[in-house]
């Protein structure tokens, strides 16, 4: 039997006694390797000497079984360093704003909604709309037409200048072009509460 063959066997008792709770797997296979092959060296037949060139190929196919070993404990942990520097980059932006495309907007009971749209080239206006749950236009805001990502923002308040009530509402953005009416992506400004890395572990 070669050292090879002995080395497989040896892995599934390897197996069952790190599940026992002996040493891993790696270590105790290196050992293992170490001592099959002592022994094999001191019985081998005087008159059929084990062959300088099997020797050698047991070691690389050893040195190739245990290279793969250290390969995928390295790929684990860069892999695990790699999740540290994302949790890292993304505790960073806990509390900052951000645009987020969106058509919707929460109204809390004080403060504005803020955001922006981006207009296009040789607009000659562009409006925003905003309508309440049930679909009814409440304001009318211009935004400047010019060309790029421009801001806009709402107080709140309907077109009679009065507050309206805490809820979602829906932005509409249009711009006219050559008499051409085309709609627009709004985009509101949030603050970031939380980063999620992986949505089944989270941070």
């Amino acid at each position: 039997m070669s050292v090879a063959d002995l080395i497989n066997s040896t892995s599934s008792a390897t197996s069952a006694a790190s599940a026992g709770g002996a040493k891993k797997k790696d270590q105790l296979g290196q050992t293992e390797f170490l001592q099959l092959m002592i022994a094999q060296l001191k019985n081998q037949d005087p008159f059929k000497a084990l062959d300088p060139t099997q020797f050698l190929g047991q070691l690389a196919q050893f040195g190739t079984v245990s290279g793969i070993q250290e390969m995928q404990t390295a790929f684990a942990q860069m892999a695990e360093s790699m999740r540290a520097s994302q949790v890292l980059d993304g505790a960073t932006l806990v509390g900052r704003e951000v645009l987020v495309a969106s058509a919707y907007a929460a109204l809390g009971g004080e403060g504005a909604i803020r955001g922006a749209i981006d207009v296009p080239p040789d607009a000659t206006s562009v409006e925003i709309r905003v309508l309440d749950s049930a679909g009814q236009l409440v304001r009318r805001i211009e935004v400047p037409a010019r060309s790029g990502l421009q801001d806009f923002e709402w107080d709140g308040t309907g077109e009679d200048g009065e507050r309206l009530a805490p809820g979602e509402y829906m932005l509409e953005a249009t711009a006219s072009l050559g008499g051409t009416t085309v709609e627009l992506e709004t985009f509101v400004a949030d603050r970031i509460q939380s980063v999620t890395i992986d949505a089944r572990r989270g941070l």
